[in-house]
């Protein structure tokens, strides 16, 4: 497609980040319509036709795929739908843009990647972890260029208070029916992870649910819980370091500030959520540290989709290749905190 045709959208699914960020960002594109949303009710498809200007209005996705008019898809839906729909599009002939997490499983991961395999001039990205859009390049560099020196160990931390109300409505991260094997934001912190320092290769995880029931405000009806809102893992990567995650949604006042520490033989970095880091020389304390210049990324997903379907330019964040890594390892952890063992990648 040349960078003077225009680009038909339609989306399906228009969750909070799809009308906080996909469908502004598509339309402030020159060339690109969204010209069909479809959402789970009319009600609500219109609501979000209204809001943003777009014409038409469906119910039922297959009214998207079928049309030839329609270059592309937003798929914007919880991760229950995402290898549906992703395939669908796919087979259907059309450009996909997935919400994160990229699946339910590994499986339904490893479907999606085979799907963009088989379709090679179509574009398939996922929507990328943000916390580290300004820095990753800079991290990279430093790995690259082995001014950590040998990589021995990650701490990665993120505490938070946000469940801890009891009374509060039943999320859809909370529902495995809808998120899967998905832990709260541990697969957001595996992707940063795997980003800077590549794939891991075993995880030993062990996690608990403190707030096992909640009202399901659709139904009225108290709703079990069977997601952790407390989940500790350690894990080794390839490259042989030791990496060990905590992750909480239930913690009052937590002192540590969230965010990834890597510590090497030369260097230590720490990266704090807020992208900021700083570094330190092995027997020198830590400083500030800025982003390399002309490498400070910014939020321009959408953008980054339309030119890779225009000019070719490879997807970076993020591919599938990335999201099916994220995705085995999310597994992982989920085999390990339920069955009680390691859990090598080699199995998933």
């Amino acid at each position: 497609m040349t960078s003077g045709q225009p680009i038909r959208v339609g989306v399906i699914g228009a969750g909070a980040n799809t009308r906080l960020r996909h469908i502004p960002g598509l339309q402030a594109i020159d060339g690109v319509e969204v010209v069909a949303v479809c959402n789970r009710s009319e009600e609500s498809g219109r609501a979000v036709a209204d809001q943003f200007g777009i014409g038409r209005v469906e119910t039922d996705p297959e009214a998207i795929f079928a049309d030839a008019a329609i270059d592309a898809v937003s798929i914007g839906t919880w991760p229950y739908r995402h290898r549906e729909y992703t395939v669908r599009a796919l087979e259907a002939g059309k450009h996909v843009l997935c919400e994160a997490r990229m699946a339910m499983d590994a499986t339904e991961a490893r479907e999606m990647l085979n799907a963009s395999k088989a379709h090679p001039d179509l574009v398939a990205q996922i929507v990328p972890a943000p916390f580290d859009l300004k820095s990753w390049r800079t991290v990279q560099r430093l790995v690259r260029e082995d001014l950590l020196g040998e990589i021995r160990e990650v701490h990665v931390t993120l505490l938070n208070g946000s469940s801890l109300n009891a009374e509060a409505p039943l999320h859809w991260r909370e529902r495995t029916d809808y998120s899967g094997m998905n832990t709260m934001m541990s697969g957001i912190l595996i992707e940063v992870v795997s980003r800077w320092l590549g794939p891991t290769r075993r995880v030993l995880a062990d996690a608990r649910t403190f707030i096992d029931s909640r009202i399901d405000a659709q139904t009225g009806q108290a709703t079990g819980i069977d997601v952790p809102d407390s989940l500790g893992v350690l894990a080794e990567l390839e490259n042989g370091a030791r990496a060990s995650y905590r992750v909480s949604t239930v913690l009052h006042a937590a002192p540590q500030q969230n965010g990834i520490s890597v510590y090497g033989s030369k260097g230590t970095l720490h990266w704090l959520i807020g992208d900021r880091m700083s570094f330190a020389n092995l027997g020198e304390e830590a400083a500030p540290l800025a982003p390399d210049p002309g490498t400070e990324g910014e939020w321009r997903v959408e953008q980054d989709f339309v030119d890779s379907i225009r000019e070719g330019a490879p997807v970076v964040l993020t591919n599938f290749e990335d999201g099916l890594h994220y995705m085995r390892v999310t597994e992982a952890i989920y085999r390990s905190r339920t069955e009680g063992r390691a859990v090598d990648l080699s199995e998933v």
